[in-house]
């Protein structure tokens, strides 16, 4: 296939925990909001004058002297964020807005904020707790720390307009990026897709990293071009897969995937596509506010929510990608020393086998996995292993 205009454009955005597109947004008057998690509704984010950035540590080397600081068992991510955060690859961040999802990125906050990493003088780092459970009572206590901890701080800090029409101003260009990562995404079903697994990763990861209104302009652009592309004359493929599981926000990890021979069709893991590009409903009878709040507790997949309903919703939700776009077998993958997604691999990693039937390959593996030959081997294996089901099966 024809190369993406725009690739190598994106990729270059991606190379700096800062791009050129955040430095234009300040320049014109825009504050950065770096947040971790999807459980702060990236929305609320991006009101007023205000952009989220989704805060990334690439091209990691050396985390020794966050290591210090956090010991050697703490999640690789949250020692990444905090290395480069001492490097000085934050200083650009006017907000940082965390919640209390797990211990050890609390830990990330909290070093950011006690060894002064950002001497802004308006600089906010709030922390906000969120529930275990989809409860009445829950989706009123999430409100109330969105109110209070997030919208009230930028509001105090910045004097960011934060009304409910300005939040739903916030739904509309939020929605507009979601319908088009969607649509690009749903191209994934075909059975000779014009756009593979890695480039739809780049496409995603932007859409999170970069400013809403100037990226849009080239995602709409990438849209039309994907639409007219013609794939090659026979599938590239010799497997197609899901993974899901913990934080990637590395396109390198899923290049490896794919150099293997595996298609990587659906992106459930922590700031995929799935959750974070579903296009939010508003109606006119409930405030803005409460409405995001539960279409994110609703829709999130983290493996912190513990009520049986979230077990069993990320069970099917992971069966029932792997069904839509026609995968193989899924790879369950976790980040050392990650405790929410590492009970939940081990244990779900072999439901999906015995239970739903899927070729399943279990993996943890490091923040930066870019050069780690025991994956690509193990990747490769997992390839091989699917065309001999497939032989075995009858198909071709």
């Amino acid at each position: 296939m024809k190369d993406l205009k725009h690739l190598i454009y994106f990729e270059n955005l991606l190379e700096e925990s800062s791009n050129e597109l955040i430095k234009q947004a300040q320049e014109e008057g825009g504050l950065a909001i770096g947040y971790t998690c999807y459980s702060i509704p990236e929305v609320l984010l991006n009101v007023d004058k205000c952009f989220s950035v989704r805060m990334r540590a690439p091209r990691t080397g050396s985390i020794d002297i966050a290591t210090y600081y956090m010991s050697n068992y703490t999640c690789e991510f949250a020692r990444s964020l905090l290395e480069r955060s001492i490097e000085g690859g934050f200083n650009y961040l006017d907000g940082v807005a965390g919640v209390d999802a797990c211990s050890m990125m609390n830990r990330f906050y909290e070093h950011y904020e006690l060894l002064k990493l950002n001497e802004k003088p308006n600089l906010f780092v709030t922390h906000c707790d969120i529930p275990f459970k989809t409860e009445e009572w829950s989706l009123n206590a999430y409100v109330k720390q969105m109110r209070i901890r997030l919208l009230d701080v930028m509001e105090a800090s910045y004097g960011v307009d934060t009304s409910d029409k300005a939040i739903r101003e916030a739904v509309k260009e939020h929605n507009e990026v979601c319908k088009i990562i969607t649509e690009i995404g749903n191209m994934r079903a075909l059975d000779n897709p014009p756009i593979t697994g890695y480039e739809f990763h780049i496409l995603n990861l932007v859409s999170y990293c970069c400013p809403k209104k100037l990226i849009l302009p080239y995602l709409k652009e990438t849209l039309k071009e994907i639409k007219a592309r013609k794939p090659d004359p026979e599938p590239w493929y010799r497997a197609r897969v899901a993974v899901v599981g913990s934080e990637i926000d590395d396109p390198s990890l899923t290049k490896m995937i794919e150099e293997c021979g595996a298609f990587v069709v659906s992106d459930r893991f922590c700031f995929g596509s799935t959750p974070g590009r579903e296009v939010i409903e508003l109606n006119d009878e409930e405030d803005a506010l409460t409405q995001i709040c539960r279409h994110y507790m609703m829709k999130s997949e983290c493996a912190r929510w513990m009520a049986d309903s979230k077990v069993m919703q990320r069970r099917e939700t992971s069966d029932m990608l792997a069904k839509k776009f026609n995968a193989d077998g899924i790879i369950y993958e976790q980040m050392k020393f990650c405790d929410y997604w590492g009970f939940e691999r081990a244990l779900v990693s072999h439901i999906m086998a015995d239970e739903y039937g899927w070729p399943v390959l279990s993996i943890d593996r490091p923040y930066n996995a870019r050069s780690s030959g025991q994956l690509r081997t193990r990747f490769q294996a997992f390839v091989e292993s699917l065309e001999i089901k497939k032989i075995q099966g009858g198909k071709k």
